[in-house]
């Protein structure tokens, strides 16, 4: 039995339920077993149950072996491959279920805690937790969207709107975006997102009151893709021109901006576009600028037009927004799509890859971090459904709905919520361009009745006889489904619903319109495979004569399609496992198409407003098969679901979904550049007089107090009815008034100092715009004896070139760089400015002293007003304090984690650490405070020695974006000099336009720091970029090297 052994393993894992199998043979090995079919075995346990593309094709390999011997002993190796997925799957789900215990239990222990910090003045209003309650932000469809059913009311609104001159920035970044001719289904990016962007760009561009809509995307120049994809600019003419009733101007309208980053010559994958986000970011930073100022030419009176919002699409354009919005200091509002935890759970599900595995492909850690950023920094969260509220964004650590509520209550109350924040969810869905669709009453006999010399048909459309000529009766009532192949859009149910019930195929035929394809092997290998596996299908069921899948069919084609489709009296099918909204529902409808849908996702909306059709259960497909039918076969049923359709499509029509969106949106708070009304704000780099800088500064008043206090702000600022917290009385930094906490100024005794420098030169701040190249020293050593010598290296190494610029950029407070410049012989006036504190906080030089507690610094207030928004303050601070006190009392020693109230200030909270290896990695830190709703950025510091808790929009790199939208210091004449690794923070520090020089050699031991991220830096970190060089040492001549092959230097 010794060679059998595998039998036995085998049978008990999973063959023991297989009715093939004869017990009375069970001791013998498989091969020689003439009752048990693998055939049978391969289709009931391989591809229902794990439907792996490498054990297929492993089995048409052994199918296709000649020897009997050696097909069985390859049949039998796959069952043992088969055995390890049914073990490896079990364990992934056991860790799952650990991985949702630990985070429930994370997650109860966060809410309880926030409540207690606001315990003192909960209501009874507030200690409800029924579920109907959670989401009173999140109304549904009906009754709370207005109709515009005539004309006179759209115009009534027109006229209530005209005033207003807005400029809205959308970001779409993947896939292949283009006004005309959607190549959509071309690929897996290139999908509904792409439509839906474009259509809102171009709704929003007609609508009373907006000026101008950028659609900023990525500019494709590569030879497998349309060269109208490398256009930098191309205007989206509006649709209706007849209801088109804004005022045109000389760069009003909408527009799709393609911003030039990534690989050139090159379109990728969503997946890869990862590392080149913050070029992205800095290219588009330029375009908003330069168009702020163009509009503030034509409609400002001179000041420039900031964008009302900035609105990202899917993780990536959520992640660039965010940026966007840190630097320009506008309000964010994003919309997800889909989201990577639910797809993340999804996969982890189907117990075929391993969370590490998953992330590999898709790079889903990456794609939450930048979700659980846009629930930091989003004002408002755009979603098609309650279900994306319900079941997807509560998975994130940034969201909690019963805390949410809990906030809304205190808000509407003016009670302080100690410093948390919570996005305003609001459901919008997607709308549609109706005006050109009109429903066709016929059928395919009575057409052929009006066609006569006196009333000539037009042409049938060519995709018509292309569907057509697939079918033997191509009169029958046609089942419509339109998808990419893709395993999610669950097509093999449908077609073995299909195949499976005879009284459907004898009445119905059924079109299935998956994306276009030359050749199947040219396809992905995921997509190659599923439609494989449809096309096998059909021939299992013998579907010839009763299916059609077209290879090719144009975007313009779509409408087409429907028409055909509700010509033949069908019905639309939409069978996904999970529906985000479910558009194609929408179309359907207003084609006069009834509809079946999936009861996951969107579609219950849908069908909740329009009531014209039949929900069902995906995995169910008995339950498809019969709601297919039910429709077909009922005449009446399906007269009744078309009408409902076309009565009630119109709330679903683009001005509903634009008048709701821009109600919204343009009652979030005003945010814009603190300096907007100064007059040198955003002027020109060639206006560099002296007196710009000098107005600048003598606005600078600084207002020093022992009894500083901190800001416990607790509004959820986006609320569209509610001003700043009544609790928060404060003057905030932003009104260029600095208040310091205590301790932050060493020395400083019981007195106010308010001085302006007016010694300092007025050329200094003017400089950063007139430098030929600003070196930016933000090298993380691994000692501060260590970061001294590489800052004097990177010194000497431009001596003699007087256009060369100096910044430091470090975590360490302005005393400590005061003290290191003087034990190094360097003076502060040898460098423009300074980023401290993380980023936190921005310093100039200045010739005289005791400005900043008698040091020679001025500190640039207008950033403070930047980084201020959700800042927690106090109700932060105590947080922190209570974690640092929770860390001490667990490990049962000395003090392990500590504040440190002299590195502390306004805008960064402090603390010392003593045994780094003691404490949680950032990343868990982190997950605690979002979990709490406090919005904050933590850096982990000189190899986990310090840690630093600033706001969530404010760091190193931002601080740099800062100084280029202030005083017009061009981004691309920056050169980042970082280590080989750094503190917490480092990724931020490469990529963008600025170039960067790698230092060998330097920060390695802050490696550690990095050992337990969730994603890795390779995925992120742009080290094939021509703007990233590595230099052979830290030392002048190889510098100098690496200078020269960025083209800064000539040696």
């Amino acid at each position: 039995m010794a060679g059998n052994d595998w039998i036995n393993s085998y049978l008990e894992a999973i063959l023991d339920v297989d009715p093939g199998l004869d017990d009375k043979k069970s001791s013998l090995l498989l091969r020689e077993r003439g009752r048990f079919s693998p055939t049978r075995y391969f289709v009931e346990e391989v591809i229902t149950g794990f439907d792996e593309t490498d054990l297929y094709r492993s089995w048409i390999r052994a199918a296709a072996m000649r020897s009997t011997q050696e097909r069985n002993t390859r049949l039998e190796n796959m069952c043992w491959r088969i055995w390890n997925l049914a073990r490896k799957k079990k364990r992934l789900e056991g860790e799952e279920v650990q991985r949702k215990a630990k985070r429930h239990i994370e997650r109860e222990r966060g809410r309880k805690e926030a409540t207690a910090d606001m315990s003192e003045d909960l209501s009874e209003g507030e200690k409800g937790e029924a579920h109907g309650e959670i989401l009173s932000h999140g109304d549904g469809v009906r009754g709370r969207m207005p109709r515009i059913t005539s004309v006179d009311v759209m115009e009534n609104w027109a006229k209530q709107h005209k005033e207003k001159k807005l400029y809205i920035v959308l970001i779409s970044l993947h896939g292949l975006i283009r006004g005309e001719n959607m190549e959509l289904g071309r690929d897996s990016d290139t999908g509904g997102q792409v439509k839906y962007v474009v259509e809102l760009a171009r709704a929003l561009g007609t609508m009373p009151g907006v000026y101008r809509v950028d659609l900023l995307t990525r500019q494709v120049a590569a030879p497998d893709v349309d060269w109208s994809y490398a256009e930098p600019t191309e205007m989206l003419n509006p649709r209706n021109s007849e209801n088109f009733m804004q005022e045109l101007g000389e760069s009003s309208g909408a527009y799709i901006i393609r911003i030039p980053f990534g690989p050139k010559h090159k379109y990728i994958q969503k997946e890869l576009l990862w590392p080149y986000i913050p070029e992205f970011v800095d290219g588009a930073l330029s375009h908003i600028i330069q168009m702020s100022r163009v509009l503030g030419e034509q409609i400002g009176s001179g000041n420039p037009v900031w964008p009302v919002a900035i609105h990202g699409h899917y993780a990536d354009a959520g992640d660039s927004a965010a940026l966007l919005s840190g630097a320009l200091n506008v309000p964010m509002v994003f919309t997800g799509h889909s989201l990577g935890r639910d797809k993340l759970e999804q996969l982890l599900k189907q117990g075929r890859q391993s969370r590490e595995d998953i992330n590999t492909t898709y790079k889903i850690m990456r794609r939450i971090e930048a979700e659980e950023l846009t629930l930091d920094a989003s004002e408002i969260i755009i979603t098609s459904t309650r279900q994306e509220i319900e079941e997807q964004w509560r998975l994130y650590d940034g969201f909690d709905p019963v805390l949410e509520r809990k906030l809304r209550a205190r808000i509407k109350r003016g009670v302080s919520c100690h410093g948390r924040f919570m996005p305003r969810m609001i459901v919008i869905p997607p709308g549609m361009e109706f005006h050109h669709i009109i429903p066709n009453d016929g059928d395919m006999d009575g057409e052929e009745d009006e066609k006569g010399e006196d009333n000539p048909a037009a042409p049938d459309p060519p995709i018509w006889s292309e569907i057509m000529r697939f079918f033997s009766n191509p009169r029958k009532p046609m089942i419509l489904a339109l998808a990419r192949p893709d395993p999610k859009k669950n097509i093999t149910t449908l077609v073995k619903a299909f195949g499976e019930c005879r009284p459907l195929r004898e009445l119905a035929n059924l079109t299935l319109i998956m994306g276009n394809r030359d050749d199947i092997d040219e396809m992905s290998s995921t997509n190659a495979s599923y439609l494989l596996s449809i096309i096998k299908l059909i021939d299992k069921y013998d579907l010839y004569g009763q299916v059609a899948y077209p290879k090719h069919h144009k975007q313009s084609d779509v409408p087409d399609i429907y028409r055909l489709a509700a010509k033949t009296k069908g019905v639309f099918i939409n069978p996904a496992f999970i529906e985000p909204f479910g558009l194609t529902l929408i179309e359907a409808a207003a084609h006069g198409l009834p509809i079946v849908a999936t009861k996951n996702g969107g579609p219950v909306d849908i069908h909740r407003v329009l009531d014209n059709g039949l929900l069902i259960d995906p995995h169910d497909q008995q339950s498809i098969a019969d709601a297919l039918l039910k429709l077909v076969s009922d005449k009446q049923l399906w007269v009744r679901c078309r009408q409902n359709g076309l009565k009630n499509i119109h709330l679903f029509s683009w001005p509903e979904h634009c008048k709701t969106y821009l109600a919204r949106i343009t009652s979030c708070r005003p945010r814009q550049p603190q300096w907007k009304r100064s007059e040198d704000g955003l002027r020109s780099e060639e206006s560099d007089s002296p007196g710009d800088s000098l107005r600048d500064i003598q606005d600078l008043s600084l207002k020093l107090s022992l009894d500083g206090d901190k800001n416990e702000s607790g509004t959820l600022d986006n609320s569209p009815d509610i001003e700043e917290n009544a609790a928060d009385g404060k003057d905030m930094l932003g009104r260029n008034v600095l208040t310091l906490s205590k301790g932050a100024i060493r020395g400083a005794q019981n007195e106010s100092t308010e001085k302006v420098d007016k010694n300092v030169s007025s050329s200094k701040f003017s400089s950063l715009r007139k430098r030929k190249h600003i070196f930016v020293i933000a090298v993380d050593g691994d000692t501060t004896s260590d970061f001294l010598e590489t800052v004097k290296i990177v010194v000497e190494v431009s001596m003699k070139e007087n256009s060369i610029g100096f910044i430091l950029s470090t975590s360490m407070t302005i005393y400590e760089i005061h003290s290191l410049l003087a034990s190094g012989g360097l003076s502060p006036l040898d460098f423009d400015a300074f980023i401290c504190n993380s980023g936190s906080e921005v310093y100039y030089p200045s010739s005289s002293t005791g400005d900043v507690a008698g040091l020679p610094f001025v500190l640039d207030l207008d950033y403070h007003s930047h980084i201020e928004y959700r800042w927690g303050g106090e109700g932060l601070r105590r947080t922190l304090v209570r974690w640092a006190a929770s860390i001490n009392d667990k490990k049962g020693q000395e003090q392990i984690v500590v504040e440190d109230e002299s590195g502390s200030t306004a805008h960064c909270f402090a603390f010392k650490v003593k045994e780094p290896s003691l404490i949680p990695p950032f990343r868990e830190l982190r997950k605690l405070m979002r979990i709490q709703g406090l919005r904050c950025h933590v850096i982990y510091c000189q190899n986990g020695a310090k840690i630093n808790v600033i706001p969530v929009l404010a760091s190193r790199s931002q601080a740099l974006r800062y100084l280029y939208v202030r005083w017009g210091a061009d981004l691309s004449n920056f050169v980042v000099f970082v280590g080989e690794c750094g503190e917490s923070d480092y990724e931020g520090l490469l990529g963008g336009l600025h170039k960067s020089v790698i230092l060998k050699g330097v920060g390695s031991t802050a490696r550690k720091l990095h050992a337990d991220r969730s994603y890795p830096l390779e995925d992120v970190t742009p080290f094939d970029s021509a703007n990233v060089v590595q230099s052979e040492g830290c030392n002048v001549n190889d510098i100098k090297q690496s200078l020269e092959k960025l083209g800064v230097l000539k040696i």
